[in-house]
């Protein structure tokens, strides 16, 4: 497991939102973790990060406990995060974005990710404020590529963007799966999450109540409606 979560329980001061939550992911493999609104897969992706680290339990990333390691250290080793919110820097231009993040080590270096998003290529100069949504989107995956990552967090890729910027975000992420990145998407378009997993976890009230293939999900009539509002 290049990702091995053990017994995380992660609080917001007095609010106790991760419940003993253990998951994995391995080298190549694309994990979906999906959950209603406030089930704690965001905070989830902030316990891995260090930005919310969890007061007990284990993250260990190629074999070491990162929990209590500053965000800046984890980033370094090699675990990047695609914030739902995307985090771009408003009053920095999209080549500025990129060029902040660039390490000359990463295997996705400023022109791979360009021709990769040939949309970005359009707007390098133009500010974050003024990029579109979609734009955004590709702008915050393009910059977490320039920094080298083995392992990427995916917090609700799909939200907010009109079904075409959608389909490219998909093929994106199919196109890193054949690269074998390895990846945790956190995703509420679940029929998304679903084409792109290799194996899926859902979470409710920050424990895991599923865990299994796709196809086991699609055929668990009970945990689709109960835990993702979905028919089986």
């Amino acid at each position: 497991m290049i990702l091995d979560i053990r017994g995380i329980n992660t609080y917001y001061g007095l609010g106790h939102i991760l419940h003993g939550l253990s998951l994995g992911v391995a080298e190549g493999e694309v994990v979906a973790l999906l959950g209603r609104n406030g089930a704690g897969k965001t905070t989830t992706l902030r316990s891995i990060t260090g930005l919310t680290p969890p007061r007990t339990g284990e993250i260990r990333y190629k074999g070491r406990d990162i929990v209590g390691l500053g965000t800046h250290r984890i980033s370094r080793m090699g675990i990047a995060l695609v914030p739902e919110t995307r985090g771009v820097f408003s009053y920095l231009t999209a080549r500025e974005n990129l060029s902040i993040a660039r390490r000359p080590g990463s295997r996705w270096q400023v022109e791979a990710v360009l021709e990769r998003f040939p949309k970005l290529r359009e707007v390098l100069d133009r500010k974050g404020r003024l990029l579109s949504g979609g734009e955004q989107q590709m702008l915050a995956i393009a910059r977490a590529l320039v920094t080298g990552p083995d392992l990427l967090l995916l917090d609700e890729p799909s939200q907010g963007l009109a079904p075409l910027v959608v389909e490219a975000v998909v093929g994106t992420i199919r196109e890193l799966k054949k690269e074998r990145v390895s990846m945790l998407l956190v995703e509420q378009n679940a029929e998304m999450a679903l084409q792109l997993a290799d194996r899926v976890y859902v979470i409710d009230h920050g424990a895991i109540v599923f865990e299994g293939t796709p196809a086991h999900l699609r055929a668990d009539r009970q945990v689709t409606m109960t835990y993702l509002g979905v028919g089986g």
